[in-house]
């Protein structure tokens, strides 16, 4: 998809697509780097249930706030975006 948004004559036209990646890699992340090591240390069944309610109203907002930004940007914006992301994958 970034190799897409990257090589199109207008990147605006993928701006959507380009904030449905933006908020599964903050999914993965959060998934990843807090709710996984919460599990590997054994915290208790309400505390990860506490954690995973928390978290996903946090992803509501964070991706309404992506959402909200990435489709306000121009293509020289949002090409730098795909260059952020391509960083995370080397």
């Amino acid at each position: 998809m970034l190799a897409l948004i990257e090589g199109a004559p207008d990147a605006t036209a993928h701006r959507g697509a380009l904030a449905d990646i933006a908020i599964e890699l903050m999914k993965s992340g959060f998934d990843g780097y807090f709710l996984a090591p919460l599990k590997k240390a054994k915290a208790g069944f309400l505390i990860e249930q506490s954690a995973n309610v928390g978290l996903m109203g946090a992803q509501q907002v964070i991706g309404s706030v992506t959402r909200n930004i990435i489709g306000r940007m121009d293509a020289p914006q949002l090409l730098s975006v795909c260059g952020s992301i391509r960083a995370f994958m080397v």
